[in-house]
């Protein structure tokens, strides 16, 4: 189930997911790139979650945590009963209520606990005892916004910058933006690490790659060239080497494994 967050949270808060599945076996799904910074709240078991492109690593067990901007694709697994809730948050919402250097928790996931303390505990605590999805939701509302409430307010420059970037799909170019906002490109990356994670260079193209996943879900397949040209990738090798750093497939691939309702990506 989803609802959006009360008009308040509109600027920081995506929306909030309220899922319960059950699976015989294992469950793999490809988590794709994106521009948002993903909350797990979880009731059930934990859920295995590891970035291929960044090494053989440990696969991380993780119930409640936090997942940063990553940027290329994550493979979570899982067993049995899935049970919990997603807050999707701007990287710019995310730093203002974790109150943490937002690349210390880019390209991996942190345990709820570890960066939010007592207020997570009291979170989860509510979540589980609410007795409905719109309860829950409501709980959220309200926890949220008294976190945002005390937050340092964010960078005018970093949040105006944002805001560019997504208002262009990730097609304007870092020099463009550095010289829109009257500064130099070592100042911009040096911010954006902190207040969104990843350099504006590596968002922006996160941001093309996922208009071009909006356009696909709605177009045929014999369109790609199209939506390719229309994002801005200046051939189909282009088109296909982001999405298989951003996805972990081709555009067909890709399409081929999407699950409905928000289901995610099957592994190939």
């Amino acid at each position: 189930m989803f609802r959006g967050p009360c008009a308040a949270l509109r600027a920081h808060v995506r929306g909030y997911f309220g899922y319960l599945e059950s699976a015989a076996g294992r469950t793999c799904r490809v988590e794709l790139s994106s521009g948002v910074v993903g909350l797990i709240v979880g009731f059930g078991p934990p859920v295995g979650i590891m970035y291929p492109c960044h090494g053989s690593g440990p696969t991380a067990r993780v119930t409640s945590f936090v997942a940063g901007l990553h940027d290329s694709y994550a493979v979570a697994e899982s067993t049995g009963l899935q049970h919990g809730v997603e807050i999707d948050l701007t990287p710019i919402g995310a730093h203002m209520l974790l109150g943490v250097p937002m690349d210390s928790v880019a390209n991996r996931v942190v345990e709820l606990e570890h960066v939010l303390g007592r207020f997570a505990a009291r979170l989860v605590e509510q979540l589980h005892e609410a007795e409905s999805w719109p309860a829950r939701f409501d709980v959220l509302d309200a926890a949220i916004a008294n976190r945002l409430a005390a937050a340092r307010e964010p960078s005018p420059a970093i949040s105006w910058a944002w805001r560019r970037l997504n208002e262009t799909g990730g097609r304007l170019g870092i020099g463009a933006l550095a010289d829109e906002l009257g500064s130099s490109r070592q100042y911009l990356v040096t911010r954006f690490r902190e207040e969104v994670g990843l350099p504006p260079k590596t968002l922006a193209r996160i941001l093309r790659f996922q208009r071009a996943i909006r356009l696909l879900e709605r177009a045929d397949v014999a369109l790609l060239t199209r939506v390719a040209r229309e994002c801005g990738y200046y051939d189909q090798a282009h088109f296909n080497r982001d999405f298989r750093n951003f996805a972990g497939s081709t555009p067909r691939e890709f399409l081929a494994r999407r699950l409905p309702d928000r289901g995610g990506v099957l592994c190939g």
